[in-house]
């Protein structure tokens, strides 16, 4: 009786919204899903093979002060078999945690942290990506790698990153689909500050608003290959670095909530198929490899509020997504950090193997 009450609430509250422009039929409706579609304007740019990785690195100066200096180099790559948003307005200043802070810490709250880990983070020159780390940085890690894509993005957010923290930062411009480009920045990192702790994979893009029957099959597998393979690359890589120093780990893949349910209204049975492969292949690594105690957990965000949803063709789906959510709004940009820094630390050591679902009670109807 309770799931019949719920449903008819359900189609109540949907009969009772105006439709969305995109809904009615003709060139108009053409038009907004071309707009709508994050690739379709860039099917002509496939991987990019690099021949060398471009590094800048942000390093304090001797009394621990962010320098302003930075050290600008490019790593070779080996062949082998495989291989744009606005950034978000400026946010205030980042307070790294201090060692004598953190000494003086309860038991507890210390395993809330990332002190002293040293955290790779994908897509992090911009949106959630980059937020999260901020927030490692605040939880005290020791060091931070931020991969990218964007050159310039990665560039800036790692400079600026060091700047507000005097924390070392370092950028390197990787394609997640390039795995050859992607063991060679791992190596680096472990070279230069250690086996890494954390991953936070958070590189993914979004098609949305495109019929199934119409959909590029093209586009399809560019979107595979960034979401679902570019995170099993990234994890593979940085779990054999930390197999071979028989150090743990912790590996956050962020999902969506997009791979558990079929959003409404919008059309997008090809990016809800390649979140639900990240979810499984978190499960199926975390079973493989807690032999090695390195854990793999997902976060799986709703409808959150970056600058890729920032746009006047979203306004009528952004009131249904909002109508639909319990918490009756989209997630901020830093409405994620608190789990990533959980996951992250010590304190989720029992944790492996679990979809976190972060998204204001909308997958409660």
């Amino acid at each position: 009786m309770a799931a019949a009450a719920r449903t008819a609430r359900m189609a109540s509250r949907l009969a009772a919204m105006p439709r969305p422009a995109i809904a009615r039929a003709g060139a108009r409706s053409i038009t907004q899903r071309a707009a709508f579609s994050v690739s379709a304007g860039r099917m002509k740019s496939e991987v990019i093979k690099e021949t060398e990785v471009p590094v800048s690195v942000y390093n304090p100066d001797a009394k621990g002060v962010a320098s302003g200096n930075s050290d600008h180099f490019s790593i070779p790559i080996k062949p082998g078999s495989r291989a744009p948003a606005p950034i978000e307005e400026e946010e205030d200043a980042v307070s790294p945690l201090q060692e004598k802070v953190y000494s003086q810490m309860p038991r507890t709250l210390q395993r809330m942290t990332v002190m002293g880990k040293v955290i790779i983070i994908t897509g992090g020159a911009r949106g959630l990506g980059n937020n999260m780390a901020r927030a490692c940085a605040e939880a005290g890690a020791k060091a931070i790698a931020i991969f990218d894509a964007n050159q310039e993005l990665g560039d800036e957010s790692a400079a600026e990153l060091h700047q507000k923290t005097g924390l070392p930062v370092s950028f390197f411009k990787v394609d997640v689909r390039d795995g050859n480009a992607i063991n060679a920045a791992v190596q680096n990192v472990v070279d230069v500050y250690g086996t890494p702790d954390v991953l936070v994979n958070s590189a993914g893009i979004a098609d949305s608003n495109i019929k199934a029957e119409t959909y590029d099959p093209a586009m399809f597998r560019r979107l595979i290959d960034i979401n679902l393979t570019g995170s099993f690359l990234m994890s593979q890589a940085v779990g054999r670095a930390m197999m071979a120093a028989g150090k743990p780990g912790s590996i956050v893949l962020v999902a969506s909530m997009s791979g558990t349910v079929v959003n409404y209204p919008q059309e997008q049975s090809c990016y809800n198929a390649s979140k639900a492969g990240v979810i499984q292949l978190g499960k199926s690594l975390a079973a493989e490899w807690a032999k090695y105690n390195i854990r793999v957990n997902c976060i799986s965000p709703g409808y959150m509020d970056t600058a890729l949803n920032k746009v006047p063709a979203l306004d009528a789906q952004k009131k249904i997504w909002k109508s639909l959510t319990p918490q009756e709004r989209l997630g901020a940009v830093d409405d994620l950090n608190g789990l990533c820094v959980f996951l992250a630390s010590d304190a989720s050591g029992y944790m492996t193997g679990s979809n976190v679902i972060i998204d204001g009670g909308y997958t409660l109807y």
